[in-house]
């Protein structure tokens, strides 16, 4: 009895308590700002607000599954869970919701009655683990690292990640295509190739990037015979404009930083509403929490998110696990690149793509991916005193 009780306190204290308090913290933002946005401004139903406390339930339970699969059961498990993920992303291009595509211009969403689903959502944590497993692969196999074996491994990223961009791509999502570009940047500049390769190669990128913006703006019909839309053109425009057509495409934009701007230092009030934004209880949700908590809501939500990566990089230094290394690296990335982006896009600093705030904006799909990106961090913690002196785990960077 005693033995048993003393391995149950010791599970207990494996666990990262300060992580559980960050993404707590999130989700009672989460709820309280869904609630304000549909029930306390527009008298609608309390429908969405439940429906994300159920989709909370099921990523808890989803992360604790994920937190209980130590590194060598995630190397096992990483080729499958990465097929699965591309079959869905091809399969969703079947059989995507007709009503979502009319409405959206994407096929990115199953629809299973009343519910939706984004696959990309999870398959964005299937590919974190999968590269984590060909870089660290690659890393075993090499004992001098050359500028040779740096381009196969450029090329084994590229190749592994092909797959599922492509198909993101052919959904027509943007926002998902950058998320899935930002993680795959992200673990390559720390799978440790030679920046005599990463300068030049992210360098004609940034170029590329600075290109596309001038064709954009003095030359579009050069695009347009590329196959780019007027509607993607419209985004930027807003972007470099937002006030020059507020009631039109830049309207969204325009409403977003006007209720942030009228929050003012300590905001209106929970469920107080005097602008109108359109989206605001997904992409746009942070214009309420700029509106309801003023400046200082906004600084209180980014500074929970700045302790939330805190903690997910402490725990790499601490375990000193190359393969769990990499695989926090993209989940770092996939938050910290939907963070930037959504409040940047709701503040004027950068183009409207479409992307949630994570732990916050209603839905499930998102949500779902998030708190799996959450478990996998926290089997760092979680498994680390039980294979930290072990020597059967030197494949896996200890």
């Amino acid at each position: 009895m005693r033995n048993q009780q003393t391995t149950q306190n010791a599970d207990v204290s494996k666990i990262d308590y300060g992580i559980i308090l960050s993404v707590f913290l999130l989700a009672i933002i989460s709820v309280l700002t869904i609630y304000s946005t549909t029930v306390l401004q527009t008298d609608g139903g309390i429908g969405t607000t439940i429906m994300q406390l159920v989709w909370y339930g099921i990523g808890i339970i989803a992360a604790a599954i994920v937190m209980h699969f130590d590194s060598e059961q995630l190397w096992k498990v990483a080729p499958i869970a990465y097929g699965a993920g591309v079959l869905l992303l091809f399969l969703v291009l079947i059989f995507y919701d007709r009503n979502t595509y009319a409405l959206q211009g994407a096929k990115s969403w199953f629809r299973f009655g009343g519910v939706t689903f984004q696959p990309s959502e999870v398959v964005k944590v299937a590919l974190i683990i999968m590269l984590s497993r060909v870089i660290t692969e690659h890393n075993m196999q090499i004992d001098d690292r050359t500028e040779k074996t740096d381009m196969n491994l450029i090329l084994k990223i590229a190749m592994w990640s092909a797959p599922p961009l492509l198909l993101v791509i052919l959904q027509n999502d943007l926002g998902t295509t950058l998320v899935f570009l930002a993680i795959i940047i992200g673990m390559t500049f720390l799978s440790g190739v030679s920046w005599k390769i990463l300068l030049p190669v992210f360098g004609t990128i940034g170029a590329l990037g600075t290109l596309l913006i001038y064709l954009v703006v003095y030359n579009r019909d050069v695009l347009l015979n590329f196959g780019f839309q007027n509607y993607q053109f419209a985004r930027i425009d807003s972007w470099l404009d937002p006030f020059g057509d507020s009631t039109g495409d830049a309207y969204q934009l325009a409403q977003s930083m006007k209720a942030i701007g009228s929050g003012k230092l300590f905001g209106k009030g929970l469920g107080v509403s005097e602008v109108y934004v359109p989206v605001r209880v997904s992409d746009m949700i942070f214009s309420t929490i700029g509106e309801n908590f003023g400046f200082i809501g906004g600084c209180f939500l980014i500074f929970i998110y700045f302790l939330l990566i805190y903690q997910m990089i402490r725990i790499c230094f601490d375990t000193k696990n190359e393969f769990y290394a990499y695989m926090a690296t993209g989940v770092i990335m996939m938050i910290l690149f939907h963070v930037l982006e959504n409040i940047g896009m709701t503040i004027g600093l950068l183009p409207i793509t479409g992307i949630p705030l994570p732990f916050i904006s209603q839905g499930g799909s998102a949500l779902l991916g998030n708190m799996l990106g959450i478990g996998l961090v926290m089997s760092m913690r979680y498994h680390y005193r039980s294979y930290m002196f072990s020597d059967e785990d030197e494949h896996f960077g200890i």
